[in-house]
């Protein structure tokens, strides 16, 4: 294909998750999840090893339990490539995923919500150097975000990542990537040009509960 008909690339921020550069001239990086458990060092290790072998540069896991934070210790300094933290509902877990030694958070503005507990991670981070992704999704935005926008329309979707990106902020905490998924194809797209139109900082792109193959193929091409 002629590079003439490719649109011109978006010149954003770049943070690093670990030695990975995001954003900015770095090429676009792979992401991927794992299934396991965390607290199940060795099967999450094998799944992260299967992930970089099939092209993944970054791997997310959970950190829901104490169980998952000790794993987190263990797996890190195994992992083949750099880790981030999925986290929800609760500060603590953040913070002990940090102190595990994750090179990236990712935190869903839609259930961990108080402010004064989204500065604390920040801050934390920030000491660590290590980047957070702020992980919008459709299907858990905040309550206040949603009955305003009336449903998890682009401009909702938007919205909440930059309520999240001021608190951050208010902390002198830049160091950021964004994400903002639906399940919805038609959603998706809207809010990531919406939000492309909004920040500068790198964009994290995923559809929400893509499904299995072949539908979650399609929506995720």
């Amino acid at each position: 294909m002629s590079s003439n008909l490719l649109t011109p690339r978006r010149v954003t921020r770049q943070i690093r998750v670990g030695s990975v550069a995001v954003g900015g001239d770095a090429p676009i990086s792979v992401q991927s999840m794992t299934t396991t458990k965390t607290g199940d060092v060795e099967g999450t290790l094998q799944q992260i090893y299967a992930l970089a072998a099939a092209g993944a540069d970054i791997v997310r896991c959970t950190c829901n339990d104490a169980a998952a934070a000790e794993g987190l210790a263990q797996i890190v300094p195994r992992s083949p490539v750099p880790l981030v933290a999925d986290i929800h509902f609760h500060v603590e877990m953040a913070l002990a995923a940090l102190e595990a030694g994750v090179q990236g958070l990712r935190l869903n503005p839609g259930n961990l919500r108080k402010p004064s507990e989204i500065k604390l991670v920040a801050r934390e981070a920030k000491d660590r150097g290590v980047p957070i992704r702020i992980g919008v999704n459709a299907g858990s935005l905040h309550p206040e975000v949603y009955e305003r926008f009336g449903g998890a329309t682009p401009e909702a979707l938007v919205e909440s990542a930059l309520q999240e990106l001021n608190y951050f902020r208010e902390v002198d905490f830049e160091d950021v990537k964004i994400s903002v998924k639906a399940s919805s194809v038609a959603t998706m797209i809207a809010a990531y040009r919406l939000a492309s139109e909004t920040f500068d900082y790198p964009l994290h792109l995923g559809v929400t509960e893509a499904g299995p193959l072949p539908g979650g193929l399609i929506k995720g091409t």
